[in-house]
This record gives C-alpha cells, sequence and structure tokens, in this order.
C-alpha cells in the first residue's frame, strides 16, 4: 500500500511520537511518501510591519520552523524515509487542513498534548480544527502514558 502523509510537526515530543508512528506504518510495509509540516504563527500586524522589515519576519519564520523540524526530520532520515519539508505561516489548525489538500495527501498524522477539559476548551485544539477540517482522515498520536 502506498500512502501520501502530512505529518504535523511543531518541535515537541508529541510531534516525535507523531514520526515514530509514520515509521511504524513503514515497516508495517507501507510505501510513503511523507511531508512534513511546520506552521509558525503569524506576528504580522500593523505595527510589527512598521520595524521590522519583511525580509526580517521571512527569516525568523524560516529559522523557527527548520528548528521545529530538526529533530523531525533527523528521525526520518535515520530510518531513511524520504520527505519533504514545509514551512507555513498561519492559524495551525487551518493551515495544515488546507496543506493537506493542496498536497493531495491520504493521511494526515499529528501528535496531541493531551489537554483536556477547562483547559482544552479555553486554549481550543489544533487536532480538533484539523479533524473537523482537514478533506482526508487525521491520526491523533496521544502522549505516552505517565
Amino acid at each position: 500500500m502506498s500512502l501520501r502523509v502530512l505529518l504535523a510537526v511543531d518541535g515537541s515530543s508529541h510531534a516525535l511520537r507523531a514520526v515514530e508512528h509514520l515509521l511504524r506504518l513503514r515497516e508495517a510495509g507501507c510505501v510513503i511518501e511523507a511531508h512534513l509540516l511546520n506552521v509558525q504563527l503569524p506576528l504580522e500586524t500593523g505595527h510589527v510591519r512598521m520595524f521590522i522589515a519583511r525580509e526580517s519576519l521571512e527569516a525568523y519564520y524560516r529559522d523557527e520552523g527548520l528548528e521545529a523540524l530538526r529533530e523531525a526530520c533527523a528521525l526520518m532520515e535515520r530510518s531513511g524515509q524520504v520527505y519533504s519539508s514545509h514551512i507555513a505561516v498561519g492559524h495551525a489548525g487551518e493551515t495544515i487542513a488546507r496543506y493537506a489538500g493542496e498536497l493531495a495527501v491520504d493521511l494526515v498524522i499529528m501528535g496531541t498534548h493531551g489537554r483536556t477539559g477547562l483547559r482544552q476548551a479555553v486554549m481550543g485544539s489544533v487536532a480538533t480544527g484539523v479533524l473537523r477540517l482537514a478533506p482526508v482522515p487525521v491520526t491523533v498520536v496521544r502522549p505516552a502514558p505517565g
């Protein structure tokens, strides 16, 4: 079986668990075309643009995105899994769902921080947004028990 997979990566240990899940699918015999995506929250407001050059802001997003992708890319490379990486700017849930459609993936895989209750309700959830908006199935990898 061959799968085009979008793997949402935020630099957290939860995202690395999602990478490990993708690699287990590969070990089980799936041929995977992997796309790693990091989404940076936009800093652009009228006030920021007045004081920071566009090039500086783009460099900031790129540097932050590359750092968030670093460990996930290292895991992929050590396993021999071919991948492409992407850095986007926007609301995380909406951007992940949009990329899933644009890249015509079969599956989105992402980690979750596992927040529940009031903290989940107040802060919102990227995973919930992706589940609601993505045009394809979404696998949410829960945190390690402990």
